[in-house]
């Protein structure tokens, strides 16, 4: 029997979503491609060593916009997304590698990273299985790797249209990355410069701690 989260199994869970990014994966192509997420590349960067060239694993990577701008800058991005169309149109857009796996089901060597950048991508885990998700990214990070998380925040677990989340506020996100092996460096809300109240995004630095 399929384990649930909430009324709907887990099977369901990813096959509706990712039914949802495959048959929308052109628009979503277009409607993000030219999104400014400069701020989330200059947080995450900024906790390596200038000039050193990163093995980071784009997670959720979609077509291939994050995986793209990696690569320009000499860096060895890998991505990973669940949705097939998206694996191969970030293939086709980026020339990089990319893993097609689903979020509940990773396959990845231990060490291999170090970096994880995960940009609107890990609110999909259902609540019930974001910690085994996190301590398997957690050992996919070599020692002191980094971690980046930007998700729409909230305190609500369930289906918008097609797609299933699960959205938090800092506390409970910060309680999820301590409990898989994680240290918080910094948080912030986006889009910059914005109040509070129009700022619908959490974004967060962790460092693994060994």
């Amino acid at each position: 029997m399929a384990k649930k989260s909430g009324d709907t199994s887990l099977v369901d869970i990813e096959r509706i979503t990712l039914g949802h990014y495959n048959d929308n994966a052109q628009s979503f192509w277009q409607g993000t491609k030219d999104h400014d997420v400069s701020q989330n590349y200059r947080k995450f960067l900024d906790q390596f060593t200038a000039g050193r060239q990163l093995d980071i694993l784009d997670f959720g990577c979609g077509p291939g916009r994050d995986l793209r701008y990696f690569k320009s800058l000499g860096h060895r991005p890998v991505g990973l997304d669940g949705s097939r169309a998206f694996s191969e149109m970030a293939r086709a857009n980026s020339g990089c590698p990319v893993l097609h796996q689903s979020f509940l089901s990773l396959d990845l060597a231990p060490g291999s990273f170090d970096g994880v950048f995960a940009n609107a991508s890990l609110f999909h885990v259902p609540s019930g299985e974001l910690p085994r998700v996190l301590r398997e990214l957690h050992s996919a990070l070599r020692s002191g790797g980094i971690l980046f998380t930007s998700n729409p925040r909230g305190d609500a677990e369930g289906w918008s249209g097609q797609r299933y989340g699960h959205f938090m506020e800092f506390a409970a996100s910060q309680r999820y990355l301590h409990a898989a092996g994680f240290q918080v460096i910094e948080h912030y809300y986006r889009p910059e410069g914005a109040p509070r109240e129009e700022q619908p995004w959490l974004a967060i630095v962790s460092r693994k701690a060994d």
